[in-house]
């Protein structure tokens, strides 16, 4: 049964919804990247005091990435993880997540680096894949720059779109000896960029993330026909060298039976992974923190074991 408080609040949204199309108006990117920026800071606080944040780029072979840096404690060495946001590859910043980041750097202890990848439909597939491989191949000269503490293990932490780009690193990771990935957390990840899940109808209408939203998002996203089935991590080869691996979902998510197909997958595999499902959740719940406080507690401390792991 969906959560009582995320059950009165997308009545509320829903009624919104139907406002806005009766009165014409038609979202753009400028309004869904605002939408998620102010459904973010109305309900995640600030988040908990780090002693060292800062803001760098990684700069290699001519190419410049903005990130943002998290160290949960400067005085001992500990591993490193690259957040990769969601919003549809459209929206999210590491301005928008930096509560949620700043959550899981406490969680798990490891130094979070979340990346300011570029966003369609201004930059298209794969420039926002590009910018997270940049990072993911050319960090450890930052952080030895910044004498920064830290193991040269490397985790993936994405959500939703973020989940995608994670997966498909992973993906591409298992045949490049000089990208070793230690671990991926995908929470709520989009897999399939075909559609073609029944749960993206089943909760496609009326749960925040709408079929016709995502499909809107993709057309954005693939501007040049590319092969949307060869793009989605769910169909990518999977060997036992897929890194262990986390898959959070929800069960009013669209985009959940790709996340339960991807766990099936990964068994069949021998990859080691663990699966917690938050039935009564949906979509972004992490942005929605102030309405379902228990779940993104329990989704941070699940975050963390497994790293520790």
């Amino acid at each position: 049964m969906l959560n009582a408080q995320l059950k009165a609040w997308l009545e509320q949204v829903n009624q919104q919804k139907l406002d806005l199309a009766a009165n014409d108006v038609v979202a753009d990117p400028a309004v869904v990247r605002s939408s998620l920026e102010t459904m973010t800071a109305q309900f995640v606080s600030a988040g908990p005091s780090l002693p060292w944040v800062e803001d760098r780029t990684v700069d290699a072979q001519g190419k410049s990435v903005s990130v943002r840096l998290y160290d949960p404690a400067p005085e001992r060495s500990k591993p490193v993880a690259l957040f990769l946001h969601g919003g549809g590859h459209m929206a999210g910043s590491v301005a928008v997540y930096d509560p949620i980041c700043r959550r899981i750097a406490e969680a798990s202890g490891w130094l979070i680096v979340s990346v300011e990848y570029r966003l369609t439909p201004e930059h298209p597939y794969p420039q926002g894949l590009a910018d997270c491989l940049h990072v993911a191949r050319h960090v450890w000269p930052l952080l030895e720059a910044e004498h920064r503490l830290f193991t040269r293990r490397l985790a993936l932490i994405g959500d939703s779109g973020g989940g995608a780009l994670a997966a498909t690193i992973s993906a591409s990771a298992q045949h490049d000896s000089l990208l070793n990935i230690d671990s991926q957390v995908l929470i709520y990840p989009s897999l399939d960029y075909t559609l073609d899940h029944a749960s993206v109808r089943e909760n496609g209408q009326g749960y925040l993330l709408e079929q016709a939203r995502m499909a809107w998002y993709f057309d954005h996203y693939f501007q040049r026909y590319e092969d949307r089935h060869a793009a989605s991590p769910l169909y990518m080869p999977i060997t036992p060298n897929l890194p262990p691996t986390l898959v959070i979902s929800a069960g009013y998510c669209p985009l959940r039976d790709e996340a339960l197909a991807y766990v099936e997958r990964l068994a069949a595999s021998g990859v080691p992974h663990h699966h917690r499902h938050f039935a009564d959740m949906i979509h972004a719940y992490l942005n929605l923190e102030a309405l379902v406080p228990d779940a993104c507690v329990q989704t941070y401390q699940e975050i963390g074991r497994f790293l520790s792991a």
